[in-house]
């Protein structure tokens, strides 16, 4: 009998990893509609950052699933849209989709707080007015 491995393959875990980033998904479900400029996709993901989006667009780009290209009009536009190989992810991305429709509790879905990520992929906080640890600053009375 053939001994089954019980090591996860690398690739499988690059992909899952790359496609489950936080918002990754919906920028690519956005972008399966067909080439888009920032703001569009900005729109369309109400919830996303400017910095969170840049960011996992540039991922993408890096990785090889979104196309980035510029138009020399006036003014100068962007425009961003999957590659082949981000437009094969549509039926995985369907999959996920059914999988969800049928196991994912819409009643429960939104008392449920988004799952921390480590903090190569969480979006960094704005904590103005924090000092150390993000304990309020004190301003030092100096005397007169």
């Amino acid at each position: 009998m053939a001994e089954v491995s019980t090591a996860i393959c690398s690739r499988f875990h690059k992909a899952v990893e790359l496609i489950g980033g936080r918002w990754t998904g919906a920028v690519i479900h956005v972008l399966l509609r067909g080439p888009s400029r920032y703001a569009a996709i900005r729109s369309a993901i109400p919830d996303i950052s400017d910095r969170m989006l840049s960011d996992r667009l540039r991922i993408l780009e890096t990785e090889g699933l979104v196309e980035r290209t510029v138009i020399p009009d006036t003014p100068v536009r962007v425009e961003y849209q999957l590659t082949e190989m981000g437009r094969s992810l549509d039926s995985a991305l369907g999959a996920i989709g059914a999988w969800a429709e049928r196991w994912i509790d819409p009643e429960t879905d939104s008392a449920h707080p988004p799952m921390l990520l480590p903090d190569a992929y969480a979006e960094p906080q704005v904590a103005e007015n924090r000092g150390f640890a993000g304990k309020p600053r004190i301003k030092p009375k100096i005397p007169a």
